[in-house]
């Protein structure tokens, strides 16, 4: 006979797969309380951290202060804000009051930040407690999790695999169940990488739609600014429309006829994808194909993305970046990048520094500066008609996570080889659209996939009811159990 769970158990479980909306309804209704899930996490996290390496700074003692309190005002009826009492994390490049913000980098590794981040302090104004702040590679330079502070984040699917970046942490932790929700941020698929290789929800805002004050490093020219999105890393597509729309500095348009919308896909066969990875993305566009307009399209400025992209992470030739961690010109940088690679002993990861060395190298000209602002003058107004009423269905990566370092080696080649494999992510970001990522599945390895829904700035309802819809059809979220002995008590 086979003996029902520990009513403990079960209880375990079903907190660590909650989402937001859930959670605030069994908080509301005092079937739980805020100090039971907060402890829940935090044994969680304290039991599945070291193997992932996600969290990399906990505030777990004040948490449950917080949690006690939340407890309180929701017993007398007084509680305040939307998320009273529900325990999250924030990626680590957030300033939250009272904690680190490192950027990867030892020589910040002993500075406490005096405020929150404005996004922080939104979600803390709701009544959010706050777990603790996740991995990012140095700078969040890179879309692989590592630095020298905190080392290396491992996706929770297969540990032997990388859980993206920049937001690794925050993705590998939210399919870990080891928060009811998280925040990431993404200028260069930062947010949507770690979305699709760890099988989460998120959503990356569209250009200043969300307030970046406090994130770090700061992102001051123009163009690489609009490139930059904020947003929830979340398990349930009703989630990240919920916490988008308190973060967000806009006036939110709930009034949606997805009617009138098309749904728009790439052509077959015109970039490379994993025939796993395509084969998902047509199931998705046949059962649409039931229900809305699709069409298939390559749209405007789509196969220049990827190398604008390039142009204008590198259009200071990474001076921002190295000056942020220390170096005093690219000969500094070269110096480092050898004797990382030679001895291991350097303070600075060899992901970044060749990065900036590849920055130095793609740094556009004067003339090619001028030359990309009047494609983005011209890009924006045509993009913008043509996604009046249309939402672009595309691939995140042409295949599911890599293997530690594979993703660095194909993104950051002196080959150019991100112009492959980086037109489905640089989209959105050059011409600064909202992005939500999906998942719709796992591969042959159970490694998830997911797809992403682009549109216009003031089209976000449109992403979020497409998502919801793909969310019911093809499953959505899934939580990762590492192994048996997760459980305990």
């Amino acid at each position: 006979m086979i003996q029902s769970e520990p009513q403990s158990t079960k209880r375990r479980m079903n907190v660590l797969h909650m989402d937001v909306i859930s959670m605030k309804k069994e908080l509301t209704a005092r079937n739980i309380t805020s100090k039971e899930i907060t402890r829940l996490f935090i044994e969680h996290l304290q039991h599945v951290n070291p193997k992932v390496n996600c969290l990399v700074e906990d505030r777990f003692s004040e948490a449950m202060k917080e949690a006690e309190e939340a407890d309180r005002l929701i017993q007398s009826g007084n509680a305040l804000g939307r998320l009273a009492g529900i325990p999250i994390s924030i990626k680590e490049s957030f300033h939250v009051k009272g904690m680190k913000t490192t950027g990867g980098l030892k020589h910040r590794s002993h500075i406490a930040e005096s405020a929150d981040a404005r996004v922080v302090e939104i979600l803390r104004n709701e009544g959010a407690i706050i777990l603790g702040k996740t991995n990012t590679p140095t700078l969040c330079f890179c879309q692989e999790t590592d630095n020298k502070v905190y080392g290396t984040t491992n996706n929770p699917w297969d540990i032997d695999r990388t859980a993206g970046g920049s937001s690794g942490g925050e993705g590998a932790l939210i399919a870990l169940g080891g928060a009811t929700a998280g925040i990431g941020s993404d200028i260069g698929g930062s947010i949507r990488f770690p979305a699709h290789f760890n099988g989460v929800i998120g959503f990356k805002s569209g250009n200043e739609r969300i307030d970046d004050e406090g994130s770090y490093p700061e992102v001051v020219h123009r163009l690489q600014k609009r490139m930059l999105g904020i947003g929830p890393m979340v398990k349930s597509v009703r989630d990240a429309r919920f916490i988008y729309k308190m973060i967000a500095s806009h006036d939110y348009d709930s009034s949606v006829e997805m009617a009138n919308y098309v749904i728009q896909t790439l052509p077959k066969n015109s970039y490379i994808l994993s025939e796993i990875i395509e084969n998902k993305i047509q199931k998705v566009i046949d059962f649409l194909n039931t229900k809305l307009q699709v069409a298939t399209q390559i749209p405007p400025y789509f196969e220049e993305s990827s190398l604008l992209w390039q142009e204008i992470m590198s259009i200071d030739g990474g001076k921002s970046t190295a000056d942020a961690a220390g170096f005093t010109g690219i000969g500094n940088v070269l110096k480092n990048y050898l004797k990382e690679k030679l001895t291991g002993k350097s303070d600075y990861h060899h992901y970044m520094t060749w990065a900036l060395i590849g920055a130095s190298l793609f740094k556009p000209g004067r003339m090619r500066v001028a030359e990309i602002r009047r494609l983005i003058e011209e890009g924006d107004r045509q993009i913008k008609d043509y996604f009046d009423r249309r939402i672009l269905i595309l691939p995140v990566y042409h295949r599911t996570a890599p293997h530690h370092g594979d993703l660095y080696s194909e993104i950051f080649s002196i080959k150019k080889t991100f112009k492959k494999y980086m037109p489905f992510v640089a989209y959105a970001n050059v011409w600064g659209l909202p992005s939500l990522t999906v998942p719709v599945g796992m591969d042959e390895d159970r490694l998830p996939m997911g797809i992403q829904l682009i549109s216009n700035n003031g089209n976000e309802e449109a992403l979020f009811q497409l998502g919801e819809l793909i969310e019911r059809e093809f499953g959505g979220y899934e939580r990762c159990v590492l192994h048996d002995k997760e459980i305990y008590m």
